[in-house]
């Protein structure tokens, strides 16, 4: 009986490092989705006195939220 070693990757060309990478990538991709999303249904919440007060108009929501990305 003959035993082979070889050093390919386990994922099909995909090594373990870059796969933790990838998952960590996609983690904080999610993560910062989801405190916007929070945010938006936070600030759907309050009244239309309580939005005139730091500015912002219920249409503006989303475009006060991802001001960053989109429309800056």
């Amino acid at each position: 009986m003959s035993s082979n070693t070889t050093n390919t990757p386990v994922f099909h060309g995909i090594d373990a490092t870059s796969l933790r990478a990838w998952f960590a990538r996609s983690f904080e991709a999610y993560a910062r989705r989801r405190s916007r999303l929070d945010r938006i249904e936070a600030l759907q919440a309050m009244s239309d006195v309580q939005l005139a007060a730091i500015g912002i108009r219920r249409e503006q929501i989303v475009h006060y939220v991802f001001r960053d990305l989109c429309w800056a």
